[in-house]
């Protein structure tokens, strides 16, 4: 894996934001894979729905939230319990290599996929040679 996307050290612990919910937060599963192109991370965040997705690019941290709605049953008092519900975080930091401007995030199936596409000043160049 490249260097270019480096987990945040310290969120999820004393230092994150403090939450007004009173639920776990899990730092998601993350797989990152890396092209020509770019890099896209794939985030596993069952239970969350689009738009209680955030992510926010500050000062090269890129953070990503999600929020899962409680899902208890209505009328109904729960006996037992073994689905840990709960919100997630995780932050990465991220090389000057990605145009933010250009940053695309899909939800699909319970994994979020965020799109970081390299800047055209970062994209390999081919460099022909010519016949003298």
């Amino acid at each position: 894996m490249s260097t270019e996307v480096t987990e945040q050290l310290g969120h999820g612990r004393g230092d994150a934001p403090e939450s007004t919910r009173h639920s776990r937060v899990f730092r998601p599963l993350t797989d990152i894979v890396e092209g020509k192109a770019g890099v896209s991370l794939m985030l596993e965040m069952p239970g969350v729905a689009s738009e209680d997705v955030d992510i926010t690019l500050d000062k090269r941290v890129l953070t990503i939230r999600g929020q899962v709605a409680p899902t208890r049953p209505a009328n109904l008092d729960l006996a037992y319990s073994e689905y840990g519900e709960g919100d997630y975080e995780r932050a990465f930091t991220m090389s000057e290599d990605f145009d933010p401007e250009r940053i695309e995030a899909e939800l699909r199936n319970g994994v979020l996929t965020v799109t970081l596409p390299r800047a055209e000043a970062a994209q390999p160049k081919k460099i022909s040679v010519k016949v003298a």
